[in-house]
């Protein structure tokens, strides 16, 4: 019999960030990753203040990826509907694959990420139009 999930809580209070994916963001696991086994991952991310955004076009293998921001602004380029500039309140659905970069982002951006799985892979892509 499959083990039942616990009721898990993160706190604020006392949290630590870790560097992850990408060394300008900070990234706050909210035990997720855990109660699920992987299945699903959320994280709060913020930016590292004086690194500056890395542009770099990429895609995510997943199936799901969403982003709401939670403090500060964040700009990306999307493949399918261009640039676009999240402030707070504002998330956004990536759908599995799209080609995306980071453009830029405020000194104190934090929003939060919810994906499934937890864990996949991502890989730098050509811009959109190249040969």
């Amino acid at each position: 019999m499959p083990e039942v999930p616990r009721t898990t809580i993160s706190r604020a209070e006392g949290a630590h960030f870790e560097t992850g994916l990408r060394s300008f963001f900070a990234y706050r696991d909210l035990g997720v990753r855990a109660a699920t086994g992987g299945a699903f991952g959320a994280h709060v991310i913020r930016a590292v203040p004086g690194t500056g955004a890395a542009p770099q076009w990429h895609t995510h293998e997943l199936g799901f990826q969403l982003v709401y921001v939670l403090r500060g602004w964040v700009t990306f380029t999307y493949e399918d509907i261009g640039q676009v500039t999240f402030r707070p309140g504002d998330s956004v659905l990536q759908p599995p694959l799209v080609r995306h970069v980071e453009v830029a982002h405020s000194e104190d951006l934090e929003l939060l990420e919810i994906t499934s799985p937890a864990d996949f892979p991502t890989r730098t892509v050509d811009p959109p139009g190249s040969p």
